[in-house]
């Protein structure tokens, strides 16, 4: 922790003196690269009726059904960024120190935008893998969000010249919430793990889905389960769902998922849902010191 006390007084001061340089005549990359190589880290060279059953006939409606369906079980209020990060294994524990102190920056700014929700680090699954979740005030809040990051040159110099070297691949998706399953409010007494299961539906499967995970909440709510959310993909790889999940420990989660089989509406859910699905991904992950959920 008090490594990471020291990197946000380090880039706070460092986007402090970005700002007095630029003001001053100063380039601002030239600003940025001397600002930060003081004060982190050195740089690192290196998703009607028939498409509910994805019919050919309904999957030929293409965008403006998939449009329909967002309307039919989204919230149409925010939007999240789903941002996953493969760091190089070697610069894990720099990166980690560096994204705290800039997304911890942004997520406190008054001039972006932007909610920071969580960041997590993978410890099962896809490893030196980080997932930040961004929340935005729809389509809207995040153009002007990525515009103001761009136009303050000194976040997105020192996120190119000194995170950007540590990571190896990045992608960035956007996600809105399911209308019957409302997102967990941040809160940092959390503890224990967090598992993300993302799911491949068969494109004109996403509001039979919603559907049937209805009950299926229901059955994993009564088998004591703690969902913190789920989400739907808008742009980025599309027919994708997410539905994250809290657990004390490995043990009781497998606990938790055994005792959901003897609820009979649960087995009902798997039955129907596992055609809708191609293919899916279940990551564990521990919320970072820096993360508003943990």
């Amino acid at each position: 922790m008090a490594s990471l006390t020291r990197s946000f007084a380090h880039t706070t001061a460092a986007l402090t003196r970005v700002s007095a340089a630029t003001r001053h005549g100063a380039s601002a990359p030239a600003a940025a690269r001397s600002a930060f190589h003081t004060s982190c880290s050195r740089p690192v060279k290196g998703a009607f009726s028939a498409l509910l059953h994805g019919s050919p006939e309904a999957k030929a409606e293409g965008e403006k059904a998939e449009g329909q369906h967002s309307k039919l079980v989204g919230r149409n209020r925010s939007v999240h960024e789903f941002q996953k990060h493969k760091v190089l294994p070697q610069h894990v524990e720099q990166y980690k120190e560096l994204i705290a102190g800039y997304y911890k920056g942004i997520h406190e700014s008054e001039d972006f935008h932007a909610k920071l929700t969580g960041s997590w680090e993978i410890v099962v699954g896809e490893v030196d893998t980080f997932v930040h979740i961004f929340e935005y005030e729809g389509l809207t809040g995040f153009e002007k969000t990525k515009a103001q990051i761009k136009a303050s040159h000194g976040h997105l110099e020192f996120f190119n010249h000194e995170i950007l070297p540590l990571i190896q691949t990045r992608t960035s998706q956007l996600n809105q919430e399911f209308a019957f399953w409302q997102c967990a409010e941040p809160r940092t007494d959390l503890g224990g793990i967090v598992e993300l299961r993302t799911y491949s539906l068969k494109p004109g499967a996403l509001l039979e889905w919603e559907n049937q995970w209805r009950v299926g909440l229901e059955a994993r709510l009564r088998s004591g389960h703690s969902p913190l959310g789920a989400w739907f993909s808008q742009l980025g790889e599309l027919h994708q769902v997410h539905h994250m999940w809290h657990y004390a420990t490995l043990e009781e989660r497998r606990a938790t998922r055994e005792k959901a089989w003897t609820i009979d509406t649960w087995s009902g859910t798997v039955t129907k849902t596992v055609k809708l699905t191609e293919k899916m991904h279940a990551n564990v992950l521990r919320a970072l010191p820096f993360s508003p959920m943990r």
